[in-house]
């Protein structure tokens, strides 16, 4: 048997009740971390990390925001777009207007900014919910695109209207800018995951998370029962905005360097980060994670399979991407609604049950 619980006693309360209770599940998680931070930072190249990696971790930390607001607290949002745009101009402007101050805490900052403007775009989910917040919310990503894209302060008066990043040094080391190495990127934004996902998984679990589980449920009943909906609503907001802040600033910063609203941060991205969460899985840390990376390998794969091997036209091969991802996310609506978190559940279960039947 893999999983093997023989032994693997809790003598305390916190010790049953922590996030690996298998031990088996702990030594393989620290072993990914090892692998993640002392391995890969080796042995990247360019094309792993512009890639595959880099917008992998960027896209995690975008989704495991979504899915605090949508998962978790049940409320639909469709304007990621925006908010990541929020995170990225704010970067920008940090980094122009305060040049020696770390790109560590203007993207943190960042990501407090969108936070702010995340939690007043939210104030109408205390009056609606469903597909009219949806539309509120689409709402608030149209106008986002167009203010960065009409106010010409937030680019700084430039002449194409596009925002770049200046180079930037954390221990000496680049991190922006045309001159940063594929690991100084990776390393960076490998931190940030690091940080969200450990924050993200300490507050679901807390009081914080059990009142967004008990509004997403139903709102009255935790209203009846001492849930402060507009706080759980708000919290929601901000903090799933903080999230999406952060990898606004790191898809602009650390990946792209140069960025226009409209082209970067469009309802196409509001999309793609909302399959990322419904494939991967509602109200999961890790389902935001698969979700992530089965939209980030699936465009490499395809080119791979279809273009270099079979030969197929590039038209084809992207059309191709998006039945497959619509026909995905209708069985997974359908059959599986909590995504590849769920089937991954499952597969531990058959682990842990193996070679036996039962």
């Amino acid at each position: 048997m893999l999983y093997r619980e023989a032994g693997d006693f809790k003598t305390s309360y916190p010790e049953d009740s922590q996030t690996f209770p298998i031990a088996f599940d702990r030594w393989r998680y620290w072993v990914v971390l090892a692998i993640a931070f002392l391995v890969i930072p080796f042995i990247i190249n360019d094309y792993w990390a512009s890639s595959l990696l880099v917008p992998f971790l960027i896209y995690s930390i975008a989704a495991i925001g979504l899915n605090i607001l949508t998962g978790y607290c049940g409320q639909v949002s469709l304007g990621t777009g925006g908010f990541m745009a929020v995170g990225a101009y704010a970067c920008y402007k940090l980094m122009t207007s305060f040049p020696d101050v770390n790109i560590v805490f203007h993207i943190l900052i960042s990501g407090g900014i969108t936070a702010i403007v995340g939690a007043a775009f939210g104030l109408p989910s205390l009056r609606i919910k469903g597909f009219y917040l949806a539309v509120a919310t689409l709402a608030a990503q149209f106008f986002l695109v167009w203010l960065f894209n009409k106010v010409s302060w937030f680019y700084n008066y430039s002449a194409s209207g596009q925002i770049s990043a200046p180079e930037r040094f954390v221990f000496g080391t680049p991190v922006t800018g045309p001159s940063s190495p594929a690991w100084a990127q990776y390393l960076i934004c490998l931190v940030f995951v690091t940080f969200c996902a450990l924050l993200a998984r300490n507050l679901t679990r807390g009081a914080l998370g059990r009142s967004w589980m008990a509004i997403r449920d139903m709102d009255i009943a935790a209203e009846i029962i001492g849930v402060n909906p507009l706080k759980a609503k708000l919290t929601a907001f901000a903090v799933s905005s903080f999230f999406i802040g952060i990898s606004g600033a790191l898809f602009f910063a650390v990946y792209l360097g140069a960025v226009e609203a409209g082209d970067s941060f469009g309802i196409t991205k509001s999309f793609l980060v909302l399959f990322m969460v419904i494939l991967g899985g509602l109200g999961s840390i890790f389902g935001s994670f698969a979700g992530a990376a089965f939209l980030v390998i699936l465009p490499v794969f395809l080119k791979i399979i279809g273009v270099d091997f079979l030969g197929w036209p590039t038209e084809m091969v992207a059309h191709l991407q998006l039945v497959i991802v619509g026909a995905l996310i209708m069985y997974f609506l359908i059959k599986e609604p909590h995504g590849l978190a769920q089937l991954w559940r499952h597969a531990k279960e058959k682990l842990r049950l193996w070679p036996f039947p039962y």
